[in-house]
């Protein structure tokens, strides 16, 4: 038979626990979870528009986490910390391995199910994602005309404006490979950072003297793999988002007015870093 002393909770033994909070600040005002979990607000009241919207908005989350990594990692690169980047880099793909798996969570919604609350959303769409677009930006891929998306709010268009003009993690690393002794035509070192990155043989034989040489370069070389993570994930991803989508409307238009499916398909032979996938074959 349990003896009084052994049926007790693991609670009541813990003499330090803190249950005293009239002045002290609570674990629920720390991370704001009235705001947080108050955020979820069904338009059509049907049950699964609940697992649609909470999808989404941890993915945002996850994504604030992605840009804040990737934000880090630029700063550490141009002063020359690679050990710093890539610590920041690591967590980059750890947290994109999250967003990917939440397409998992989201393929459960049927077309059935989904039909039910599509008209509540109007035109609002994924396609809008500024955080999205902000990660595209920070790996290089610019595209000027995606911004007329965000007239309505001008603090968030000039936020975007600057993500718009600023380095990317592409660019700060083709420029640590200079600092590092290797040539990089004077034309991408100078070039217009607002235009997509478009591939170089320069770059493409600086980094493929960091692998034949990865003992001399060893930070580049691990640099050259995390970047290599990143744009994996980033293309699984894609691709579980393309997936999904078809698996739960098929080929309609997006509520965006994308063309859907036909969209998705197309991005996912977008490359970031072009040089870095080449010198595979080559090697």
């Amino acid at each position: 038979m349990m003896t009084k002393k052994q049926g007790q909770p693991p609670f009541e033994n813990e003499n330090g626990i803190h249950t005293a909070f009239d002045e002290n600040m609570t674990y629920g005002e720390y991370l704001q979870l009235d705001q947080v979990l108050g955020a979820q607000k069904r338009l059509s009241g049907h049950h699964d528009e609940m697992l649609f919207i909470i999808i989404h908005q941890v993915s945002e989350l996850w994504m604030k986490l992605i840009l804040h990594e990737i934000q880090s990692s630029i700063a550490a690169i141009e002063a020359d910390d690679l050990s710093t980047a890539q610590k920041c880099l690591s967590r980059v793909t750890k947290t994109q391995s999250q967003i990917i798996q939440a397409w998992d969570v989201l393929s459960t919604l049927t077309p059935s199910e989904y039909i039910e609350f599509r008209p509540f959303l109007g035109q609002a769409s994924g396609f809008q994602s500024y955080q999205y677009r902000m990660i595209e930006f920070a790996l290089g891929y610019k595209t000027p005309h995606v911004l007329k998306i965000y007239q309505k709010d001008a603090d968030l268009k000039e936020e975007l404006l600057k993500s718009y003009a600023a380095k990317s993690l592409y660019d700060v690393s083709i420029h640590c490979l200079q600092r590092n002794g290797l040539t990089i035509d004077e034309t991408i070192l100078c070039r217009d950072v607002e235009d997509t990155y478009e591939y170089n043989e320069s770059v493409k034989e600086a980094w493929k003297s960091v692998y034949l040489n990865n003992e001399k370069y060893w930070e580049l070389y691990e640099l050259a793999e995390k970047l290599i993570d990143i744009e994996d994930s980033f293309q699984q991803w894609r691709f579980r988002h393309m997936k999904t989508v078809e698996r739960i409307i098929g080929f309609k238009k997006g509520t965006g007015g994308s063309s859907g499916v036909g969209y998705l398909k197309k991005v996912i032979d977008q490359q970031f870093f072009p040089e870095l996938w080449m010198i595979r074959t080559e090697l």
